[in-house]
């Protein structure tokens, strides 16, 4: 069905882009609201119909169901669609980014492609003059075809073979090959399609704010993933015989033995963007079936300097946490699995800490993040560099703060809990699910109950959730059994305020914008003492912790749902009741 077929005949329209028109043809959308939507994509010089999902008007979902009902075409789920297998050279790429578009194949003389916008007659006009071939529309979700798009981008060749340089470069003292890399080794590795393709996906990892690169090699394939807000999403398929110098040139950049294959290495690099701009990665190698699997880690210098605001703390915890760790002497604990931002936290508390009067040493495994001040020591188990040595040669160094990266076994922390309780402020972290298990975690590991009692003063259990976009998130009605069950209390499901769940729009990923903190910070009582001392269980311990008013994490998480920031779906996948 051609667009002037279902263009509305009312004049007072024509201002308003096909879309806009057909929505308010339709009645699904007011000519006032559609106007309003019209002007602010101007103003943002955004898309309408980025700015109608967008602003929550229309859902994605519930737009691909009008498009197609009044438009007559089909509908399809791009998420069941395998990229790999969609033809790659019959329409240009610039005109399928630009126009929002996948093409889905072709038939006869008629290309088939997936829009969210069947009333777009310029790019209707586009691709009829780029390909002379007519077109047949299929219609698809807005949000589920942008993240294709944006993560298909141009084909894998052409992102390697042409992409722009940029105003940044390597560090040159990280980015100096090893010693032992003869002059052929480095020359092969600087190809610069390879150096140009890994500079472009480390920037754009940085500023989509992901955590973490994967670059992954398979029998037939090569893929390249970023973990944005906790989620692996595929960005790209580069051509799998880029594989070896592309692992060869991170293995050069981050001061690894390029020759060495079969065991898995570790390093470090630098990417300095502009004259005083620098981003440090950590670099992990692993040999698989089919070549080295690459996991590179950034690492953010500004998140240890956001603020204890900035991680998501209630006003009680943050100042349970605060009075805790100006205390002159005692341990502090912060737990959670790993990838729950235990670090961080431990970097914010340290950025508080840090200032002229204090002697603050740290042992790390590695060390992270720099903060200037602070005196940093990497583990390094080949040179007998272990938790113990670096925690009595600690005590030696007059210090006032020790940081512990990780209490792993019971010689640490002995060592550690001695620190605690001889007039120095310990930091550390556990892997245990909440702050009550630690306690018992640490007798199991065959530490004195008299010495867990008289040195840990507070316990920190932590969570990373994702945070609900707020551009698109919308209300539900859940049924009040559900969220009875769910761990909210009687008084809290009066019907005052409802939670909120995920819609997707162009600004978001699948309706989730960041993260935020779910925290139990529990305070070491003289009643809890009590308790460990007798060596009592942890389900002692968590009715005396919620007796004195400590949250569980589940009840911190159903909090954030009340307030709107994150939804229940999520807090009940990341805790436990």
């Amino acid at each position: 069905m051609s667009v002037t077929e279902t263009a509305p005949k009312n004049p007072a329209l024509t201002a308003l882009p096909g879309l806009g028109r057909a929505l308010v043809s339709a009645g699904k959308l007011g000519q006032k609201a559609a106007e309003d939507i019209f002007l602010k994509a101007q103003g943002s010089r955004s898309s309408f119909i980025a700015e109608l999902t967008g602003s929550g008007a229309v859902s994605a979902f519930d737009l691909a169901h009008i498009m197609a009902t009044s438009f007559s075409a089909p509908l399809v789920d791009m998420d069941a669609v395998d990229m790999q297998r969609l033809p790659k050279d019959l329409l240009d790429t610039k005109i399928c980014l630009a126009c929002r578009i996948v093409v889905l194949g072709k038939r006869n003389n008629r290309l088939i492609i997936a829009t969210a916008d069947p009333s777009d007659q310029s790019a209707a006009e586009q691709i009829k003059f780029s390909t002379q071939l007519g077109v047949d529309w299929i219609i698809a979700e807005y949000d589920k075809l942008s993240r294709l798009v944006d993560g298909s981008g141009a084909t894998a060749s052409e992102m390697i073979e042409n992409i722009v340089g940029e105003e940044f470069e390597f560090d040159e003292d990280i980015s100096a090959p090893a010693a032992q890399e003869n002059e052929a080794s480095a020359s092969e590795v600087e190809d610069a399609p390879i150096v140009k393709f890994l500079h472009k996906m480390l920037v754009d990892a940085f500023n989509m704010r992901a955590s973490d690169l994967h670059f992954e090699p398979f029998e037939h394939s090569y893929r390249v993933r970023f973990r944005v807000d906790g989620e692996l999403r595929e960005i790209c398929s580069p051509p799998i015989a880029i594989k070896e110098k592309l692992a060869a040139r991170i293995k050069v950049i981050s001061k690894l033995d390029i020759s060495e294959k079969r065991v898995p290495q570790d390093g470090k690099m630098k990417l300095k963007i502009g004259p005083d701009r620098v981003i440090d990665f950590r670099v992990s190698t692993l040999p698989t079936m089919f070549g080295e699997k690459i996991v590179i880690r950034i690492l953010d210098p500004s998140s240890a300097k956001l603020g204890i605001d900035a991680l998501g703390y209630e006003p009680e915890e943050k100042e349970r946490l605060l009075e805790a760790i100006k205390r002159p002497y005692g341990m502090v604990l912060v737990t959670g699995p790993t990838g729950s931002g235990k670090t961080v936290s431990l970097y914010t508390c340290l950025n508080i800490l840090n200032t002229a009067g204090v002697n603050i040493s740290t042992a790390e495994d590695p060390a992270e993040i720099t903060l200037p001040g602070v005196n940093q020591v990497s583990m390094n188990e080949k040179a007998g560099m272990t938790f113990p040595v670096a925690l009595k040669a600690f005590l030696r160094q007059d210090p006032d703060i020790i940081m512990v990266g990780e209490i792993r076994d019971v010689e640490t922390a002995d060592i550690a809990i001695k620190a605690a309780q001889t007039g120095h402020l310990v930091l550390s972290t556990l892997h245990t699910n909440d702050a009550p298990t630690t306690l018992t975690r640490m007798r199991n590991m065959g530490i004195a109950p008299f010495n867990i009692a008289s040195s840990v003063i507070l316990i920190t259990a932590q969570r990373l959730a994702r945070r609900l976009c707020p551009h698109c998130k919308a209300a539900i009605e859940i049924p009040r059994d559900a969220m009875l069950q769910a761990g909210f209390k009687d008084d809290e499901v009066d019907g005052s305020w409802k939670p909120f769940h995920p819609v997707g729009c162009a600004k978001c990923n699948n309706g989730y914008k960041g993260r935020l903190g779910i925290y139990q910070v529990m305070p070491i009582s003289e009643e809890i003492q009590r308790i460990v001392l007798r060596d009592g269980s942890a389900m002692e311990i968590a009715a005396q912790a919620e007796a004195e008013g400590v949250r569980s994490l589940r009840q911190s998480g159903l909090y954030k749902v009340k307030l709107g920031m994150t939804s229940m779906e999520e807090i009940l996948g990341c805790t436990n009741a």
